[in-house]
């Protein structure tokens, strides 16, 4: 009986796939017929160039295997300079590796995630599949590459990041065929909830809140605050050159404020001599383009230094027209392979006035 019932039910599905490839190419045909000369069906080659996603169930994962040593080989290579050589990261990205315990990988839930003195939040803390990271990596890694990575590189890096978090052994090789045992290993396998609004299609989204439609200030400072363990612990931020980002530090030397401004329904209405900022000039410029998010004034970030800058072109003739054109189009190759963004919306005066503070040491 079940035999019989599962193969009318195969042959109803047949039928259905028959009949919704009948619809698809007549559709196409009628598109080709009333547009001619537009457009044609994609090749098999083109859909599966495109079809790249891996979902959480491994359909759509290639096959391929990889290694942690091989892993950290590519790894440092390319990925290091960026998320640091043990995933620590750097001045701009968040750590990928760290927060996570043997007793996380056994229950499937990361205490640290609800602990105030967990200084940061990694990757490996919050993303319960495994194919997640695997899916990113594949398709956006490395960012001034993304594409480069093939299906053994992707396991291999997987791999390596696995074992920063001691998820996986030094030795151990990741292949489409154990990839799944690795996914009741994952930390945070069982911190991810789709009990909610955004997940179920039936149920009461989770943006029909009420309380924030009434009674809205005309404006909101949003600001952020230290827990007492953390406040001042380096010294008072108000008096530290701060590598990138808009805004100096606050005084930590001083208690924090009773509330977050706006709280009251009154808004915000001043700024704070320590979070003050010039709307003015190429030092703003600098800031409102995001160049901080590259360039600190005398340590290498992502880029190089304005000091270096400054010191590398000094004296030389002709130094603003070219950094002028180089600001405008982009490009990598003369500090790195880490390419810098084109600033074509920049006036040419802007872009002047930007250069010349750059190349002054940022005086």
């Amino acid at each position: 009986m079940y035999k019989l019932a599962n193969s009318i039910v195969r042959v109803g599905l047949l039928s259905l796939a028959v009949f919704t490839a009948q619809i698809a190419i007549a559709q196409s045909t009628q598109g080709a017929a009333k547009f001619p000369g537009i457009g044609r069906n994609a090749t098999p080659a083109e859909v599966i160039a495109w079809d790249i996603d891996v979902r959480p169930d491994f359909k759509g994962l290639p096959k391929g295997s990889g290694s942690v040593t091989q892993g950290q080989a590519i790894w440092e290579s390319k990925c290091a300079s960026c998320h640091g050589v043990f995933g620590e990261s750097n001045e701009i990205f968040t750590p990928i590796a760290g927060g996570t315990t043997a007793d996380d990988v056994r229950t499937g839930k990361v205490a640290s995630l609800a602990d105030r003195k967990q200084p940061q939040r990694t990757t490996l803390m919050k993303v319960p599949t495994v194919s997640t990271l695997w899916d990113y990596i594949y398709r956006a890694m490395p960012w001034n590459a993304p594409r480069s990575l093939t299906p053994d590189d992707t396991y291999a890096l997987v791999a390596f990041i696995l074992s920063l978090g001691e998820i996986v052994p030094d030795d151990f090789v990741l292949s489409n065929s154990n990839i799944a045992e690795v996914q009741k290993k994952m930390p945070n396998r069982n911190g991810m909830t789709r009990n909610h609004g955004f997940w179920a299609v039936n149920g009461k989204p989770d943006v029909n809140g009420s309380t924030c439609m009434n009674n809205c200030v005309k404006f909101v400072q949003i600001g952020s605050s230290l827990p007492d363990f953390a406040r001042n612990a380096h010294g008072n931020i108000a008096e530290q050159n701060r590598l990138y980002g808009p805004y100096r530090g606050t005084d930590s030397t001083k208690p924090p404020i009773d509330k977050l401004p706006g709280s009251s329904g009154e808004g915000l209405a001043h700024v704070s001599e320590t979070h003050s900022v010039t709307t003015k000039g190429p030092a703003a410029l600098f800031k409102n383009e995001n160049c901080s998010a590259c360039h600190a004034p005398n340590a290498r970030l992502v880029g190089p230094s304005i000091t270096d800058i400054a010191t590398k072109y000094q004296g030389q003739s002709g130094a603003v027209d070219q950094l002028m054109i180089k600001v405008k189009n982009g490009g990598s190759g003369v500090w790195g392979a880490i390419p810098m963004p084109s600033q074509s919306q920049l006036s040419d005066e802007d872009r002047r006035s930007l250069v010349i503070w750059v190349l002054s040491g940022g005086k």
